[in-house]
C-alpha cells in the first residue's frame, strides 16, 4: 500500500507541472476550456477537480457546482444559468455536474417532465455546437463506478463525520436506481456524443488510478500547451533578513503546535 501511495504521489506531482503549463498556455493564448464531470454519486468528481486545480492560479480557473434552481431560474431557458459560468479568454471552468443533470439525475429522480427531458436531448447537441464553433474546447467525462464500490464509499461517508455532508437525500435515494441511471447514461451518450464534443468514460472503481488516467487524457486533448514555465531569477537581498515586527492592536495567534 505504501508503494502504491508513493507511486500515486510521484505521478500526480509530474501531472501538476503539466497542468500548470496547460494553465499558462491558456492564459497566453486566450483559449477557453470547459471540462464537464458527470458520474454516479460518490464516483469521485469532487476529488478529481481538487486534484486538477491543486497547483493552479486561483484567478485563472473556476469550479461550477450549481445548486437546485430557484423559482426564477426554473422559469428560464434551461441552459441560461449555465451560460453565465462559461469561461472568458484564458480561463478553465470545471463543471461538477452540468447541464447534463437533465439527462440523468432529473429524469431518474422525477425532477423534470418527460417533455423537458426529450427537449433537452434534442437541444444539447446544438447548444454544444455553438460553444465549440466559437472556439471553446469542450471535454466531457463520465466517471464510471460499479455498484459495489459505490456502496463502499457511501458506507465510508456515513461513518466519517467529515464526509457525512456529502450524503444528500438524493444520494441515498439514487441507491435504488443504479440500473435506471445506467440506462439513462447510455441514452445520453448515444444522443449527445459528437466529434467536437465527445464523451469519455473513465474507470473510477480505483479513484487514484481514475484521477491519473483522466488528467493524463485531459492533457492529451489540449493541443500545443507544452510550454515550460521558466525559473525566475531572484534578486539578491540587501542587508540581513529582518524579523517581522507587527505593531498596533492586532493580536498574535498563540503557537499551539506540539502541545
Amino acid at each position: 500500500m505504501a508503494k502504491k501511495q508513493k507511486s500515486y504521489r510521484r505521478q500526480m506531482a509530474e501531472l501538476q507541472i503539466e497542468l500548470a503549463e496547460l494553465h499558462r498556455w491558456l492564459r497566453r493564448s486566450g483559449q477557453r476550456l470547459v471540462v464537464v464531470f458527470e458520474g454516479r454519486d460518490a464516483a469521485g468528481k469532487g476529488g478529481t477537480i481538487k486534484a486538477i486545480t491543486e497547483s493552479m492560479d486561483t484567478r485563472g480557473y473556476r469550479i461550477a457546482s450549481l445548486p437546485k434552481p430557484d423559482e426564477i431560474e426554473a422559469t428560464q431557458w434551461y441552459f441560461q444559468r449555465y451560460v453565465q459560468h462559461l469561461p472568458s479568454a484564458g480561463e478553465i471552468v470545471l463543471f461538477d455536474r452540468s447541464w447534463y443533470n437533465r439527462a440523468v439525475v432529473e429524469p431518474a429522480m422525477g425532477f423534470c417532465t418527460k417533455l423537458q427531458y426529450r427537449a433537452f436531448l434534442a437541444a444539447v447537441p446544438a447548444f454544444e455546437k455553438l460553444l465549440t464553433d466559437d472556439g471553446v474546447i469542450l471535454l466531457k467525462y463520465w466517471l464510471a463506478v460499479d455498484q459495489e464500490a459505490q456502496e463502499e464509499r457511501f458506507a465510508e461517508r456515513a461513518k466519517d463525520p467529515l464526509k457525512r455532508w456529502k450524503l444528500s437525500p438524493n444520494d441515498l435515494a439514487s441507491r435504488e436506481k443504479y440500473v435506471e441511471i445506467g440506462h439513462l447514461r447510455d441514452l445520453m451518450i448515444e444522443r449527445t456524443h459528437r466529434p467536437r464534443a465527445p464523451w469519455f468514460v473513465v474507470d473510477f472503481n480505483d479513484q487514484k488510478r481514475g484521477r491519473i488516467n483522466l488528467i493524463r487524457h485531459l492533457l492529451e486533448q489540449v493541443p500545443r500547451h507544452d510550454e515550460t514555465i521558466p525559473e525566475p531569477k531572484l534578486p539578491r537581498l540587501k542587508g540581513k533578513p529582518k524579523t517581522e515586527q507587527v505593531t498596533g492592536k492586532a493580536l498574535w495567534v498563540p503557537d499551539t503546535c506540539g502541545k
